[in-house]
């Protein structure tokens, strides 16, 4: 089985330092929500968010949508070879159900987002639910994991074929890629030193949807799946 972590994730509620500006708490009445229950969105918020720390790699709800509903749809999910999970920015662990169906649609995902983040878990009152969040760093949760090995899917790592990945992965019996889910920059230090091994797929940065593509293809077709 493989286990997939989109870590660092631009999705995280509006921090307490922008409440009080005159475009958030415009949002927040439109939206009928206290600012600290809804989604930081820079397509929404940018002009109220451009100083914070790390601008570069926040307010990106879009990312994680995309990565997932990649992942989730995806012939390994499908035959139960995958476990997908979200580490992000703010240190909030999310844990998805396999069988989970997404919304496709962005509002109604940011809306989803919008109540794991406030209750915890979706729906809010099962004993087995689809989504749960919990606070948690990037370390705490490869603990729960116990991989045999941590790959960090970096530019900066070691240049290797999707073929020649998609061996190495199938040769570990419980490997755990990470991949970045934010727009910008670079791996914090402390997720770098998580990692075994640091692997790139091409020269350049590819937004975390194709990567998420491009890592669960080479394991299907090392595993036969496709």
């Amino acid at each position: 089985m493989l286990h997939l972590v989109l870590a660092e994730a631009a999705l995280e509620t509006i921090p307490m330092s922008l409440w009080k500006h005159p475009l958030i708490r415009k949002y927040a009445k439109k939206r009928g929500k206290g600012p600290g229950a809804l989604l930081l969105d820079l397509s929404f918020h940018y002009s109220a968010a451009k100083k914070l720390k790390d601008i570069e790699k926040r307010g990106r709800p879009d990312i994680v949508h995309l990565a997932l509903l990649e992942a989730l749809g995806s012939p390994l999910n499908k035959v139960g070879l995958l476990k997908v999970y979200v580490h992000t920015y703010a240190n909030y662990l999310i844990y998805i159900r396999p069988d989970v169906r997404l919304p496709r649609n962005y509002l109604r995902f940011v809306g989803l987002m919008e109540q794991l983040l406030e209750v915890g878990k979706v729906p809010p009152d099962s004993d087995n639910p689809l989504l749960i969040a919990k606070k948690g760093d990037l370390s705490d949760l490869i603990g729960e994991i116990a991989p045999t090995k941590v790959i960090l899917m970096t530019e900066e790592g070691e240049k290797m074929k999707l073929m020649e990945l998609g061996k190495l992965l199938l040769s570990m019996p419980k490997p755990l890629v990470i991949i970045g889910a934010f727009q910008r920059g670079d791996f914090k230090k402390e997720t770098k030193a998580l990692s075994d091994l640091k692997i790139s797929i091409f020269d350049e940065s590819l937004d975390a949807w194709t990567v998420v593509s491009r890592v669960i293809t080479a394991y299907e077709i090392a595993k036969g799946i496709v």
